[in-house]
């Protein structure tokens, strides 16, 4: 027996976990589709560079908010270079959600769903979902006069559907918790797990165009009486 590799495996090893692993995932997955070297044709349709788009952004929304989290409020409120990098976080925030929405539209419009990709569609919707909710804990822990604000608006709607007991939007601890740490980390999954299910079943198609309905036949033409004929 031979591994993904082409190299034998020997009955020891094909008992092995990791040998299991690396055989599932290059089955699943293999290097062909992981970094491809083409792409179709209508890849290059500008619809398919919001995707993109909104990887890029949260890029720059991790790395910007890092550096937040490593200086703390005092910084970003007070100092030049903090309120700089604080308003780099929140307009990449901005495109992040700008270029997600129009991605989440789109492929909506094209049956993103279409060709056994159910599980791609459906890991970019709640990818979407739990970034709101990274995004409102991010309100949530500005620790100004909008975060306090918003916190107690939304403290009484919590409370009236019976879970602000476990999730206390004043509570700044727990918010700048669920904002640095959980939900990042809940939404990078998602985009991982949402690129490989891309790369295994590629990019979605275009609907096919409709055939043209063929033009209905002309009537035959009607004779006309020859000259000197009787009426």
């Amino acid at each position: 027996m031979s591994d993904g590799e082409g190299r034998s495996v020997s009955p020891e090893e094909q008992k092995m976990w990791t040998t299991w692993l690396r055989e599932r995932a290059v089955s699943a997955l293999p290097p062909e589709k992981l970094l491809p070297d083409r792409q179709p044709a209508y890849v290059s349709s500008w619809i398919y560079v919001f995707g993109v788009a909104t990887i890029a952004a949260l890029v720059v929304v991790v790395a910007s908010g890092m550096i937040l989290g490593l200086k703390g409020p005092e910084w970003w409120h007070v100092t030049a270079i903090g309120r700089f990098f604080n308003g780099i976080h929140l307009w990449a925030v901005e495109l992040f959600f700008f270029a997600m929405v129009v991605h989440l539209w789109g492929k909506f419009f094209m049956g993103a769903w279409r060709g056994g990709r159910g599980r791609t569609w459906v890991t970019g919707a709640i990818c979407f979902l739990v970034a709101i909710g990274a995004a409102f804990t991010g309100y949530l822990s500005q620790q100004n006069f909008d975060s306090q604000w918003i916190a107690s608006e939304g403290k009484d709607g919590l409370n009236s559907v019976g879970i602000g007991s476990f999730f206390n939007v004043v509570d700044f601890g727990q918010m700048y918790t669920f904002h640095v740490v959980l939900l990042p980390l809940a939404v990078i999954a998602l985009v991982v797990w949402h690129v490989l299910l891309v790369r295994r079943h590629g990019v979605v198609p275009p609907y096919p165009a409709k055939a043209a309905k063929p033009a209905p036949p002309s009537p035959p033409p009607q004779a006309t009486p020859s000259e000197g004929s009787a009426p």
